[in-house]
């Protein structure tokens, strides 16, 4: 099998293609504008990398497209920092240049596995477990741009699934829900307050002695390890017995259900147990700030996200890793 990810430099592709590389005989073909997390791969026989802007090398990936099996467009922001300081550059990648991507996997009969996101389910209160067939995808307003890389998904979600329907388009839709570990976001993004969560949290720890929690860190999300996120995807790229096709999997772990105060609590008291950190750990403080202070008025959140993973255990599938070893996993990448 011949697979091309775009916006392999990424968090969830450069696990994947590594994954790839040590576990199956699939060739790899990377792309992204920034290739420096994908030089470690240089020089593997079954590796090409390819060093480019999704905006304007559309033939170098119309022709990637033409000789690949599957196709995986990974190319896209997922910072909410991003969404709220450039909502058109979050929505002309995460759609249109995507877009243009799947309309070629249409034209040549690729199969596309796309990554959706946990963020389409919008304003959930968390009452219920999201569940991908049946739960309402409800956002906030439209001057909130927090909910622009959403919507861009949602609409990309509807489009995959309509040249599913009416083209044959082979696809199949994932949902990762809060896919954490090392190379999350890089500390250069941290200094600029631009990181998600877990590596925002270690960085300011380190370097400010001071971690600020949003609203007080009330916020609960179902944290799960790129390590089983990534077991995922290698089952429904396989697709055994066609059984991922035209479907949408959830991809978390319910009982990794945690408040970002309490994730917040977990890293400081596991930074405590490395010699490098324990100091730092030791004497951070922690303290609650508005959201419009950390973010603008722009931003807007949920309060709670728990997946159903019915679909996705049906592939034999089932979250392994808990929060506390996901996240000693990744103060372990980060120790001197």
């Amino acid at each position: 099998m011949r697979v091309f990810i775009l916006g392999a430099g990424g968090f969830i592709g450069t696990h994947l293609t590594e994954k790839l590389l040590n576990t199956t005989d699939y060739e790899v073909s990377a792309f992204d504008i920034n290739t420096s997390r994908l030089e470690k791969f240089s020089g593997h026989k079954r590796f090409t990398c390819y060093k480019g802007d999704i905006f304007t090398e559309t033939e170098y990936i119309r022709e990637q497209v033409k000789i690949s099996d599957v196709v995986l467009p990974f190319a896209g922001v997922a910072m909410p920092s991003y969404y709220l300081t450039h909502p058109l550059w979050t929505f002309e990648l995460d759609f249109e240049q995507n877009l243009k991507v799947i309309r070629m996997c249409v034209e040549y009969g690729k199969r596309v596995i796309f990554p959706s996101t946990s963020e389409v389910y919008g304003m959930s209160d968390g009452s219920s477990n999201l569940d991908e067939e049946t739960s309402s995808l409800v956002l906030g307003p439209v001057n909130k741009m927090r909910w622009i890389y959403s919507c861009s998904k949602q609409m990309i979600d509807r489009v995959i699934t309509a040249y599913g329907q009416e083209k044959g388009l082979q696809y199949t839709l994932f949902r990762p829900f809060n896919w954490i570990g090392p190379g999350l976001d890089t500390m250069n993004d941290a200094k600029e307050h631009r990181a998600r969560s877990l590596t925002q949290i270690i960085y300011d720890i380190l370097n400010r002695g001071e971690v600020k929690l949003v609203g007080g860190g009330e916020q609960r999300r179902s944290f799960t390890w790129i390590g089983d996120g990534t077991d995922a995807l290698m089952l429904i790229l396989r697709n055994e017995g066609n059984r991922a096709d035209s479907r949408i999997f959830n991809i978390g772990n319910p009982n990794n259900n945690y408040s970002i105060r309490e994730l917040t609590e977990i890293i400081i008291d596991e930074m405590k147990s490395f010699s490098s950190f324990r100091r730092n750990a030791e004497s951070v403080k922690v303290v609650t700030i508005s959201p419009e202070s950390y973010y603008s008025n722009g931003y807007d959140d949920t309060k709670n996200r728990v997946p159903s993973i019915n679909n996705i255990m049906s592939l034999g599938w089932q979250p392994k890793v808990t929060l506390r070893e996901a996240v000693r996993k990744t103060l372990g990448a980060y120790h001197d």
